[in-house]
């Protein structure tokens, strides 16, 4: 095992012992949601990181998880790690039927697209009351067990989201590191010569949208069943629009930029809690500035900011010929 294989195992073996630090039960529920929130701003990622895609309807990937895992768990009696894969699955669905013709469209054209679709599954929230309950949500969502062991405290659910966090991480790496990541990066780079090199863009690009909403349909099932309750406010565009700033915040082209700007953001709220009516100001501000002074994000400003030792190129041979070397 490598240096940094070494180091993402400890690292990750530390964080799993956050339970065991960390005793305020709303700062455990501060923990969870934003370990949740990193794995809906992955897959964002994916697509626009990635693919260079733009979207706005990551909330309704999100929402359509949530409640598409707590229909299946109230109404018809599934457990818990059954019905999250399914509003997985009916995310990966829906992100496959809108996808394919919203991404024919590009740039801003794309983005009102996917703004139209977000409004839209919100408004089927509120209205179709036989199946979602209106405005006044879902609530007695079961928690998932382990045999007689229920996960209904936040400190337990913590493993819960880390698992489906490190899962999520695992299948981005391994997508960004196949010839599937390098569809991507050259769509990204240049459309035209991807599709001149005998690439699909079409075909990529919907994958890249397929991604990106599985990924919000299992944090929306996680989180479902963590809340127990879920309701058409927490699923609007002004969430899609927040994770797209964590994504920037972090930056956009790497897992550990999509993992930090969502974590971050998260919790900045909660630390500038004590000035009351001023916070939302001074967030503002705080992100304002991270965004002009940081277009590559933290994760691009770090590497910026540490020195890289390379191994100094080897001095150049002199030519010789093998007359003089005869000689």
């Amino acid at each position: 095992m490598n240096r940094r294989a070494t180091l993402v195992a400890l690292l990750a073996l530390a964080c799993a012992c956050i339970p065991f630090v960390l005793h305020s039960q709303y700062m455990l529920q501060v923990t969870d949601t934003a370990l949740i929130y990193a794995i809906v701003v992955i897959g964002l990622g994916i697509l626009l990181g990635f693919a260079g895609q733009m979207s706005l309807a990551q909330a309704a990937f999100f929402g359509i998880g949530a409640y598409s895992s707590a229909i299946a768990s109230t109404t018809l009696g599934l457990s818990p790690w059954i019905s999250i894969p399914f509003g997985v699955l009916v995310s990966v669905a829906i992100g496959a039927g809108v996808g394919y013709p919203a991404l024919r469209l590009s740039g801003h054209y794309l983005a009102l697209a996917t703004i139209g679709f977000g409004i839209i599954v919100q408004l089927v929230f509120i209205n179709a009351r036989g199946l979602t309950n209106g405005p006044d949500g879902i609530n007695s969502i079961p928690p998932p067990h382990l045999g007689t062991l229920a996960l209904d405290t936040y400190q337990t659910y913590f493993y819960v989201a880390y698992g489906a966090l490190l899962l999520s991480i695992y299948i981005a790496w391994r997508v960004k590191h196949s010839r599937i990541g390098r569809a991507f990066e050259a769509i990204r780079e240049n459309e035209i010569a991807a599709q001149a090199m005998g690439i699909n863009v079409t075909h990529y690009k919907v994958l890249a949208f397929v991604l990106a909403s599985g990924f919000g349909g299992l944090a929306g099932g996680v989180i479902a069943h963590m809340t127990r309750f879920i309701s058409p406010d927490s699923y609007s565009f002004d969430q899609s629009v927040i994770f797209l700033v964590m994504l920037v915040i972090g930056g956009s082209a790497t897992i550990t930029g999509a993992v930090t700007g969502a974590i971050l953001l998260t919790f900045l709220p909660e630390f500038l809690r004590p000035l009351k009516d001023s916070y939302i100001m001074v967030y503002g501000a705080a992100v304002v500035v991270m965004v002009i002074f940081m277009p590559e994000g933290i994760v691009g400003l770090v590497r910026r900011l540490i020195p890289t030792y390379q191994t100094p190129p080897a001095a150049p041979m002199r030519a010789t010929s093998n007359v003089a070397d005869s000689a």
